[in-house]
Protein backbone atom coordinates (compact mmCIF):
# COMPACT_ATOMS: atom_id res chain seq x y z
CA UNK A 1 0.00 0.00 0.00
CA UNK A 2 1.34 3.46 -0.91
CA UNK A 3 0.85 6.26 1.61
CA UNK A 4 -0.37 9.66 0.38
CA UNK A 5 2.07 11.31 2.80
CA UNK A 6 4.94 10.20 0.57
CA UNK A 7 4.28 13.24 -1.63
CA UNK A 8 5.54 15.44 1.24
CA UNK A 9 8.95 13.78 1.13
CA UNK A 10 10.29 16.30 -1.44
CA UNK A 11 11.20 13.56 -3.91
CA UNK A 12 14.26 12.38 -1.96
CA UNK A 13 15.05 8.68 -1.88
CA UNK A 14 16.27 7.14 1.35
CA UNK A 15 19.27 4.83 1.46
CA UNK A 16 16.87 1.91 2.05
CA UNK A 17 14.88 2.89 -1.04
CA UNK A 18 18.07 2.94 -3.10
CA UNK A 19 18.77 -0.58 -1.84
CA UNK A 20 15.18 -1.75 -2.30
CA UNK A 21 13.35 0.36 -4.94
CA UNK A 22 10.13 -1.49 -4.10
CA UNK A 23 10.09 0.45 -0.79
CA UNK A 24 9.43 3.72 -2.66
CA UNK A 25 6.02 4.93 -1.51
CA UNK A 26 5.53 1.81 0.63
CA UNK A 27 6.35 3.42 3.98
CA UNK A 28 4.92 6.59 5.54
CA UNK A 29 7.61 9.26 5.57
CA UNK A 30 7.93 13.04 5.61
CA UNK A 31 11.02 15.10 4.89
CA UNK A 32 12.56 16.32 8.16
CA UNK A 33 16.24 15.60 7.50
CA UNK A 34 19.09 16.69 5.24
CA UNK A 35 20.86 13.39 4.61
CA UNK A 36 23.44 11.98 4.42
CA UNK A 37 25.12 13.44 7.49
CA UNK A 38 28.85 13.84 7.06
CA UNK A 39 31.63 11.68 8.46
CA UNK A 40 35.17 12.75 9.29
CA UNK A 41 38.17 11.62 11.28
CA UNK A 42 38.69 12.86 14.85
CA UNK A 43 42.36 13.52 14.24
CA UNK A 44 43.57 14.94 17.55
CA UNK A 45 41.41 12.87 19.88
CA UNK A 46 42.22 9.69 17.95
CA UNK A 47 45.95 10.41 17.89
CA UNK A 48 45.99 10.85 21.66
CA UNK A 49 44.26 7.48 22.08
CA UNK A 50 46.25 5.66 19.41
CA UNK A 51 43.02 4.81 17.58
CA UNK A 52 41.71 5.49 14.07
CA UNK A 53 38.70 7.43 15.36
CA UNK A 54 35.81 8.82 13.27
CA UNK A 55 32.52 10.61 13.89
CA UNK A 56 29.12 10.43 12.20
CA UNK A 57 27.67 13.94 12.43
CA UNK A 58 24.02 13.24 13.13
CA UNK A 59 24.09 16.44 15.18
CA UNK A 60 23.53 18.05 11.75
CA UNK A 61 20.72 15.71 10.64
CA UNK A 62 17.95 18.26 10.08
CA UNK A 63 17.38 21.96 9.32
CA UNK A 64 14.92 22.49 12.20
CA UNK A 65 16.47 20.14 14.75
CA UNK A 66 19.39 17.73 14.54
CA UNK A 67 20.44 14.61 16.41
CA UNK A 68 18.95 11.15 16.17
CA UNK A 69 15.30 12.16 16.59
CA UNK A 70 14.45 13.55 13.12
CA UNK A 71 15.52 10.27 11.48
CA UNK A 72 12.89 8.45 13.54
CA UNK A 73 10.26 11.18 13.31
CA UNK A 74 10.32 11.13 9.50
CA UNK A 75 8.59 7.76 9.67
CA UNK A 76 6.55 8.29 12.85
CA UNK A 77 5.08 11.68 11.94
CA UNK A 78 4.66 10.47 8.39
CA UNK A 79 2.38 7.77 9.78
CA UNK A 80 0.49 10.33 11.89
CA UNK A 81 -0.11 12.53 8.84
CA UNK A 82 -1.10 9.54 6.71
CA UNK A 83 -3.59 8.58 9.44
CA UNK A 84 -5.12 12.05 9.33
CA UNK A 85 -4.18 12.91 12.92
CA UNK A 86 -4.20 16.51 14.11
CA UNK A 87 -2.17 16.02 17.30
CA UNK A 88 0.56 13.82 18.75
CA UNK A 89 1.39 12.94 22.35
CA UNK A 90 4.76 11.80 23.61
CA UNK A 91 6.74 11.38 26.82
CA UNK A 92 10.15 11.94 28.41
CA UNK A 93 12.09 13.69 31.13
CA UNK A 94 11.54 17.41 31.61
CA UNK A 95 14.64 18.06 29.52
CA UNK A 96 13.73 15.54 26.80
CA UNK A 97 15.38 16.11 23.42
CA UNK A 98 12.87 13.73 21.88
CA UNK A 99 9.93 15.77 23.17
CA UNK A 100 11.47 18.99 21.88
CA UNK A 101 12.27 17.49 18.49
CA UNK A 102 8.72 16.13 18.25
CA UNK A 103 7.21 19.52 19.09
CA UNK A 104 9.37 21.33 16.53
CA UNK A 105 8.95 18.78 13.73
CA UNK A 106 5.23 18.26 14.36
CA UNK A 107 4.69 22.02 14.31
CA UNK A 108 6.29 22.19 10.85
CA UNK A 109 3.67 19.67 9.66
CA UNK A 110 0.73 21.49 11.26
CA UNK A 111 0.36 18.98 14.11
CA UNK A 112 -0.25 19.92 17.75
CA UNK A 113 2.09 18.33 20.34
CA UNK A 114 1.20 17.22 23.87
CA UNK A 115 4.15 16.44 26.17
CA UNK A 116 3.86 14.44 29.40
CA UNK A 117 7.11 15.08 31.25
CA UNK A 118 8.79 13.15 34.04
CA UNK A 119 11.18 14.63 36.59
CA UNK A 120 14.93 14.54 36.08
CA UNK A 121 17.78 16.55 37.64
CA UNK A 122 17.38 20.20 36.69
CA UNK A 123 20.33 21.73 34.88
CA UNK A 124 20.72 24.87 32.79
CA UNK A 125 20.26 22.64 29.73
CA UNK A 126 16.96 21.30 31.10
CA UNK A 127 15.79 24.81 31.86
CA UNK A 128 16.52 25.85 28.28
CA UNK A 129 14.70 22.80 26.87
CA UNK A 130 11.56 23.56 28.89
CA UNK A 131 11.43 27.09 27.52
CA UNK A 132 11.98 25.79 23.99
CA UNK A 133 9.13 23.27 24.41
CA UNK A 134 6.81 26.09 25.35
CA UNK A 135 8.01 28.33 22.51
CA UNK A 136 7.48 25.47 20.03
CA UNK A 137 3.81 25.45 21.05
CA UNK A 138 3.80 22.19 23.01
CA UNK A 139 1.08 21.57 25.58
CA UNK A 140 3.12 20.59 28.65
CA UNK A 141 2.07 18.33 31.55
CA UNK A 142 4.14 17.20 34.53
CA UNK A 143 4.01 13.74 36.12
CA UNK A 144 6.05 12.83 39.23
CA UNK A 145 6.67 9.16 38.36
CA UNK A 146 6.44 6.58 35.55
CA UNK A 147 2.99 5.39 36.78
CA UNK A 148 2.03 9.06 37.01
CA UNK A 149 2.94 9.52 33.34
CA UNK A 150 0.55 6.70 32.42
CA UNK A 151 -2.27 8.11 34.55
CA UNK A 152 -1.84 11.62 33.17
CA UNK A 153 -1.69 10.31 29.58
CA UNK A 154 -4.95 8.39 30.07
CA UNK A 155 -6.68 11.50 31.39
CA UNK A 156 -5.47 13.51 28.42
CA UNK A 157 -6.63 10.82 25.99
CA UNK A 158 -10.08 10.86 27.61
CA UNK A 159 -10.20 14.65 27.23
CA UNK A 160 -9.10 14.51 23.60
CA UNK A 161 -11.61 11.76 22.81
CA UNK A 162 -14.40 13.96 24.14
CA UNK A 163 -13.12 16.67 21.81
CA UNK A 164 -13.47 14.30 18.89
CA UNK A 165 -10.13 12.59 18.26
CA UNK A 166 -7.41 10.70 20.09
CA UNK A 167 -3.85 11.98 19.63
CA UNK A 168 -1.31 9.89 17.77
CA UNK A 169 0.88 8.27 20.45
CA UNK A 170 4.63 8.60 19.91
CA UNK A 171 6.48 6.23 22.22
CA UNK A 172 9.33 7.51 24.38
CA UNK A 173 12.39 8.32 22.29
CA UNK A 174 10.51 7.53 19.09
CA UNK A 175 11.31 3.88 19.77
CA UNK A 176 8.69 2.03 17.75
CA UNK A 177 8.93 -0.41 14.83
CA UNK A 178 8.51 2.49 12.40
CA UNK A 179 10.79 4.90 14.27
CA UNK A 180 13.57 2.32 14.51
CA UNK A 181 13.60 2.14 10.71
CA UNK A 182 15.19 5.59 10.77
CA UNK A 183 18.37 3.96 12.03
CA UNK A 184 18.09 0.93 9.78
CA UNK A 185 18.19 3.51 7.01
CA UNK A 186 21.12 5.25 8.72
CA UNK A 187 23.15 2.03 8.58
CA UNK A 188 22.54 1.77 4.83
CA UNK A 189 23.61 5.41 4.52
CA UNK A 190 26.83 4.58 6.36
CA UNK A 191 27.41 1.62 3.99
CA UNK A 192 27.09 3.96 1.01
CA UNK A 193 29.67 6.31 2.55
CA UNK A 194 32.05 3.41 3.17
CA UNK A 195 31.59 2.16 -0.41
CA UNK A 196 32.21 5.73 -1.63
CA UNK A 197 35.57 5.84 0.15
CA UNK A 198 34.56 8.50 2.68
CA UNK A 199 35.65 6.36 5.63
CA UNK A 200 36.90 2.83 6.31
CA UNK A 201 34.45 0.25 7.62
CA UNK A 202 34.38 0.67 11.41
CA UNK A 203 35.08 -2.28 13.62
CA UNK A 204 33.11 -0.60 16.39
CA UNK A 205 30.30 1.97 16.41
CA UNK A 206 29.69 3.71 19.75
CA UNK A 207 26.27 5.27 20.40
CA UNK A 208 24.25 6.10 23.54
CA UNK A 209 21.57 3.69 24.73
CA UNK A 210 18.41 5.37 26.03
CA UNK A 211 15.06 4.03 24.89
CA UNK A 212 16.89 1.71 22.46
CA UNK A 213 15.53 2.48 18.99
CA UNK A 214 18.79 3.94 17.68
CA UNK A 215 20.81 0.94 18.84
CA UNK A 216 18.27 -1.64 17.61
CA UNK A 217 18.01 0.08 14.22
CA UNK A 218 21.76 0.45 13.72
CA UNK A 219 22.39 -3.18 14.67
CA UNK A 220 19.67 -4.52 12.37
CA UNK A 221 20.65 -2.13 9.58
CA UNK A 222 24.34 -3.03 9.78
CA UNK A 223 23.47 -6.71 9.35
CA UNK A 224 21.09 -6.06 6.46
CA UNK A 225 23.66 -3.80 4.76
CA UNK A 226 26.38 -6.45 5.06
CA UNK A 227 28.55 -4.48 7.49
CA UNK A 228 30.77 -6.32 9.95
CA UNK A 229 30.74 -3.35 12.35
CA UNK A 230 29.72 -4.09 15.94
CA UNK A 231 27.50 -1.52 17.66
CA UNK A 232 28.59 -0.73 21.23
CA UNK A 233 25.73 0.76 23.26
CA UNK A 234 26.69 2.96 26.22
CA UNK A 235 23.79 2.86 28.68
CA UNK A 236 22.75 6.36 29.77
CA UNK A 237 19.46 5.73 31.59
CA UNK A 238 18.24 4.01 34.75
CA UNK A 239 14.57 4.43 33.79
CA UNK A 240 13.44 1.09 32.31
CA UNK A 241 16.89 0.47 30.79
CA UNK A 242 16.68 -1.82 27.72
CA UNK A 243 18.24 -5.27 27.94
CA UNK A 244 19.88 -7.08 25.03
CA UNK A 245 16.75 -9.24 24.76
CA UNK A 246 14.50 -6.20 24.58
CA UNK A 247 16.73 -4.61 21.93
CA UNK A 248 16.56 -7.81 19.88
CA UNK A 249 12.76 -7.72 20.12
CA UNK A 250 12.74 -4.10 18.87
CA UNK A 251 14.93 -5.06 15.94
CA UNK A 252 12.72 -8.05 15.12
CA UNK A 253 9.56 -5.92 15.07
CA UNK A 254 11.18 -3.43 12.73
CA UNK A 255 12.40 -6.20 10.46
CA UNK A 256 8.81 -7.48 10.28
CA UNK A 257 7.72 -4.08 8.92
CA UNK A 258 10.33 -4.46 6.18
CA UNK A 259 9.65 -8.16 5.53
CA UNK A 260 6.05 -7.29 4.68
CA UNK A 261 7.43 -5.26 1.76
CA UNK A 262 10.84 -6.66 0.73
CA UNK A 263 12.81 -9.90 0.90
CA UNK A 264 15.30 -9.74 3.78
CA UNK A 265 16.49 -13.30 3.35
CA UNK A 266 17.55 -15.09 6.52
CA UNK A 267 19.06 -12.06 8.29
CA UNK A 268 18.02 -11.85 11.94
CA UNK A 269 19.14 -10.16 15.15
CA UNK A 270 19.38 -11.79 18.58
CA UNK A 271 20.52 -10.74 22.07
CA UNK A 272 24.09 -11.86 21.34
CA UNK A 273 24.35 -9.16 18.67
CA UNK A 274 24.28 -6.38 21.30
CA UNK A 275 27.16 -5.09 23.40
CA UNK A 276 26.00 -2.88 26.29
CA UNK A 277 28.46 -0.86 28.39
CA UNK A 278 27.06 0.07 31.80
CA UNK A 279 28.47 2.09 34.66
CA UNK A 280 28.24 5.52 33.02
CA UNK A 281 24.72 6.66 34.01
CA UNK A 282 25.93 8.29 37.22
CA UNK A 283 23.53 9.23 40.00
CA UNK A 284 20.45 9.06 37.76
CA UNK A 285 19.18 9.64 34.25
CA UNK A 286 19.97 13.21 33.30
CA UNK A 287 22.38 13.79 36.20
CA UNK A 288 25.75 15.07 34.92
CA UNK A 289 28.83 13.00 35.74
CA UNK A 290 32.42 14.07 36.23
CA UNK A 291 33.56 11.64 33.51
CA UNK A 292 30.97 13.13 31.16
CA UNK A 293 32.08 16.66 31.96
CA UNK A 294 35.67 15.78 31.13
CA UNK A 295 34.54 14.09 27.91
CA UNK A 296 32.63 17.26 26.93
CA UNK A 297 35.68 19.43 27.54
CA UNK A 298 38.02 17.08 25.71
CA UNK A 299 35.78 16.77 22.65
CA UNK A 300 35.23 20.52 22.46
CA UNK A 301 38.87 21.43 23.01
CA UNK A 302 40.32 18.90 20.57
CA UNK A 303 37.60 18.59 17.91
CA UNK A 304 35.30 21.61 18.40
CA UNK A 305 32.28 19.32 18.77
CA UNK A 306 29.68 20.11 21.43
CA UNK A 307 28.13 17.33 23.52
CA UNK A 308 25.40 17.42 26.19
CA UNK A 309 25.50 15.79 29.60
CA UNK A 310 22.54 13.38 29.41
CA UNK A 311 23.43 11.22 26.39
CA UNK A 312 26.47 12.02 24.29
CA UNK A 313 28.87 13.06 27.07
CA UNK A 314 28.22 9.81 28.92
CA UNK A 315 28.57 7.87 25.65
CA UNK A 316 31.95 9.45 24.91
CA UNK A 317 33.02 8.85 28.53
CA UNK A 318 32.18 5.17 28.06
CA UNK A 319 33.93 5.07 24.70
CA UNK A 320 37.11 6.65 26.10
CA UNK A 321 37.14 4.10 28.92
CA UNK A 322 36.59 1.22 26.49
CA UNK A 323 39.34 2.44 24.16
CA UNK A 324 41.88 1.83 26.90
CA UNK A 325 41.54 -1.85 25.97
CA UNK A 326 43.63 -3.06 23.01
CA UNK A 327 40.57 -5.03 21.87
CA UNK A 328 39.16 -1.83 20.36
CA UNK A 329 42.41 -0.84 18.60
CA UNK A 330 42.22 -3.51 15.89
CA UNK A 331 39.90 -1.60 13.55
CA UNK A 332 38.59 1.95 12.99
CA UNK A 333 36.16 3.24 15.63
CA UNK A 334 33.12 5.42 14.88
CA UNK A 335 31.37 7.68 17.39
CA UNK A 336 27.77 8.31 16.30
CA UNK A 337 26.92 11.81 17.54
CA UNK A 338 23.18 11.82 18.34
CA UNK A 339 23.02 15.32 19.87
CA UNK A 340 21.49 18.24 17.97
CA UNK A 341 23.90 21.06 17.14
CA UNK A 342 21.03 23.07 15.61
CA UNK A 343 19.89 25.94 17.83
CA UNK A 344 16.08 26.01 17.45
CA UNK A 345 15.88 29.47 19.01
CA UNK A 346 16.92 30.89 15.63
CA UNK A 347 13.62 29.84 14.02
CA UNK A 348 11.38 29.66 17.12
CA UNK A 349 12.06 33.24 18.18
CA UNK A 350 12.81 34.71 21.62
CA UNK A 351 12.28 32.52 24.66
CA UNK A 352 9.58 33.46 27.17
CA UNK A 353 9.93 34.37 30.82
CA UNK A 354 9.68 31.26 32.98
CA UNK A 355 6.41 32.56 34.51
CA UNK A 356 4.71 31.71 31.21
CA UNK A 357 5.37 28.00 31.71
CA UNK A 358 2.57 25.88 33.18
CA UNK A 359 2.45 26.25 36.98
CA UNK A 360 3.54 22.65 37.54
CA UNK A 361 6.99 23.75 36.39
CA UNK A 362 7.31 26.64 38.88
CA UNK A 363 5.26 25.70 41.97
CA UNK A 364 5.38 27.18 45.49
CA UNK A 365 8.48 26.40 47.52
CA UNK A 366 6.40 24.27 49.88
CA UNK A 367 6.22 21.47 47.27
CA UNK A 368 8.71 18.61 46.93
CA UNK A 369 12.40 19.46 46.77
CA UNK A 370 13.06 18.81 43.09
CA UNK A 371 10.28 21.18 42.11
CA UNK A 372 11.90 23.86 44.23
CA UNK A 373 15.02 23.32 42.16
CA UNK A 374 13.02 24.04 39.02
CA UNK A 375 12.19 27.48 40.43
CA UNK A 376 15.80 28.21 41.26
CA UNK A 377 17.07 27.16 37.86
CA UNK A 378 14.34 28.96 35.94
CA UNK A 379 14.94 32.32 37.65
CA UNK A 380 16.45 34.92 35.31
CA UNK A 381 20.23 35.17 35.42
CA UNK A 382 21.52 38.09 37.54
CA UNK A 383 22.65 41.05 35.49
Amino acid sequence: MAFAVQAQNVGRLSAMERRWPELCGALPRVGLTTLPTRVHRLERLGAGLGVDLWVKRDDESGPLYGGNKPRKLEFILGDAVADGKKSVMTFGGIGTHHGLATAICARSLGLRTILVLLRQPVTEHVRHSLLLDYTAGAEMHYAPSVPGVTARALRICARELLRGELPYIVLTGGTSPLGTLGYVNAAFELKEQIDGGLLPEPGWIFAPLGSGGTIAGLTLGAKLAGLKSRVVAVLVTDILPPSAGRLATMARKSSEVLRARVDLGSVGVGPADFTILSGFVGRAYGAPTEEGRRACERMHELEHITLETTYTAKCVAGMLEALRSPEYHRAPVLFWNTYSSIDPSHHLGPLPDYHQLPKAFHPPASRVRWRCLVILHLLPEPR
